[in-house]
């Protein structure tokens, strides 16, 4: 018997269609994306920076896109091969990039289990956290993620339409997405280029991990011997509003276990309160060597370190906070002004042009390893030190 009569139709070429209802749905479940944060930031901006911020629900929710994505694209690898005999090199080097990506979101578990990271991410990596994302040139990096979306989720599956360039993919055994998914990825794509909002790259990242979920749920639809049956269960799109409920579900979840103060030592909340301390003094005796003016300016917030760096400011490495070695403090969490928790050291100067306000503080992300504070005040278990506070300094609300 032909062979070509007993296999599936997705065995005998690259594209198969969504249909139409799927597909609305899908594009529609990652625009869902841009119109929450638009309407987030316009009727509630603290609630916005909340959101975006790290270990949020946003992260969390994109960390787990990629990885269901990443099992997701195994599970079609594995029908590839049953159904046609091919080696599924791409399905399973799509998963393994998704599982690199989720991984890289989260910097290996780097703040939920507080390990410190080698000197060389210290020193290298903008963040100071354990991913190689954030080592690579700003410029490279911004590259990478758009190649990623325009190769992967527009020009591939163009190219899958065109007779002869389909023959070829499927030869090569590589599977494109889904040309119905376009739209989703053009939409990240544009969101990317226009950046209507401070950290829109979260909101990327997301739409991203949206993205390449559904295309895994496709995968898995394509290559499946009950054709019938998978089509019938798609019409009724389960498989995609569960996988959207389940991966923001899990990203909400996630982000309130994170929440959870976790353990904290006496001797470590000391020894920031300390540190926190003597960073303080070391900013007061810049701005005397600088004739009374802060070394700082309004709208400054950058990790001590990559302040120290781009600014040139190596008064910092001979200061107080540094002497504290002297103390005990690791010589390591020193030259990097990390803190107890293994969680970089900030600075912040807020000015408020209307009430002639003014206020600069140092401070640690605290046991939690997570930002508590606003854009004004220290808050929850956050440990830090006023330096400068001048005018009538205006009040946020908690943001956890």
């Amino acid at each position: 018997m032909d062979r070509q009569a007993i296999e599936p139709e997705a065995a005998r070429g690259p594209v198969r269609p969504m249909g139409i209802a799927a597909t609305l749905v899908a594009n529609l479940l990652v625009f869902v994306v841009v119109g929450y944060a638009a309407a987030l930031n316009a009727l509630d901006p603290d609630s916005y920076y909340l959101s975006v911020q790290e270990d949020e629900y946003l992260e969390w929710a994109t960390f787990w896109a990629f990885l269901v994505a990443a099992g997701g694209f195994v599970a079609a690898a594995r029908g590839q091969r049953r159904a046609t005999g091919a080696l599924p090199w791409f399905l399973f080097g799509v998963g393994l990039f998704c599982l690199f990506v989720a991984l890289e979101e989260i910097s290996w578990g780097q703040r939920l289990l507080g390990y410190r990271p080698p000197s060389y991410f210290l020193a290298h990596n903008y963040q100071q956290e354990f991913n190689i994302h954030n080592v690579v040139q700003g410029t490279l990096r911004k590259l990478a993620l758009k190649s990623v979306i325009l190769g992967y989720g527009v020009l591939l599956p163009l190219a899958g339409l065109v007779p002869a360039m389909g023959q070829l993919i499927s030869r090569l055994a590589v599977v494109p997405p889904p040309p119905q998914l376009i739209p989703a990825f053009l939409a990240a794509f544009f969101t990317y280029q226009v950046y209507p909002w401070r950290f829109s790259g979260e909101l990327v990242e997301l739409m991203l991990g949206l993205g390449f979920l559904f295309c895994a749920l496709e995968g898995i639809r394509s290559f499946r011997q009950d054709g019938a049956a998978a089509e019938k269960l798609m019409r009724r799109l389960g498989p995609l509003v569960v996988a959207w409920l389940a991966v923001i579900g899990l990203g909400v979840g996630q982000a309130g276990l994170t929440r959870m103060q976790r353990a904290a030592h006496p001797e470590s909340v000391a020894a920031a309160r300390a540190e926190t301390q003597a960073l303080k003094q070391d900013f007061v005796a810049m701005a005397r060597r600088n004739g009374g003016h802060p070394a700082t300016a309004c709208g400054l917030h950058k990790r001590v370190y990559t302040f120290v760096q781009h600014y040139d400011k190596d008064y910092l490495r001979r200061g107080s906070f540094v002497g504290l070695t002297a103390q005990g403090l690791p010589q390591e969490r020193a030259a990097f002004f990390i803190d107890p928790w293994n969680s970089p050291y900030w600075v912040r100067h807020r000015c408020a042009q209307k009430d002639r306000a003014r206020r600069i503080f140092v401070y640690s992300f605290g046991p939690n390893r997570r930002r508590d504070s606003s854009r004004w005040e220290i808050l929850g278990d956050d440990i830090g030190t006023v330096i400068l506070e001048e005018g009538r300094v205006p009040r946020e609300r908690a943001q956890r």
